[in-house]
């Protein structure tokens, strides 16, 4: 098995679409602007008005949906660990999120909004990776949860 050992800096949009498989209207992370190995990393998500949720939730008073924040938190955590074992190990052909845990959702957020998932580590067993994230609108919390990953 590899070890997580790669450190670089940042992921695009298109070393996020290497890593992970979802698309358009799914991909909900713009940008991870941290990275360190698997251990921690922040996503970057922004919010725009035209994003097709926002169609039904709400209309005349858009909210960004709590759910797609979580889903958001891993996909951050799957660009962190693919980065970090290398998209191209043989060993890796997809992320698959297994658990959430304790999620709270504390503050509405709204277009123009820009989200960062900040996503730590706390342990690893074997294949499956379990980090808690936070997500922060200009430093202030949203949201939050536990959530794993599996390895498959």
């Amino acid at each position: 098995m590899t070890e997580a050992t790669t450190v670089l800096g940042v992921a695009d949009i298109q070393r996020i679409m290497a890593c992970i498989p979802h698309r358009y209207p799914f991909l909900l992370v713009d940008r991870v602007v941290e990275i360190n190995g698997d251990e921690s990393g922040i996503g970057i998500k922004n919010v725009t008005v035209n994003e097709p949720q926002f169609t039904g939730h709400f209309p005349g008073r858009p909210v960004f949906p709590g759910v797609l924040m979580i889903e958001a938190m891993a996909q951050t955590a799957g660009v962190l660990v693919v980065n970090a074992r290398g998209s191209d190990d043989p060993a890796v052909s997809s992320v698959l999120f297994t658990t959430i845990d304790k999620a709270k959702f504390r503050k509405p957020v709204v277009p123009g909004d820009t989200l960062r998932f900040h996503l730590t580590k706390v342990t690893r067993k074997r294949n499956l990776y379990f980090y808690r994230g936070e997500a922060r609108v200009d430093g202030v919390l949203v949201a939050e949860a536990d959530l794993s990953a599996m390895v498959v």
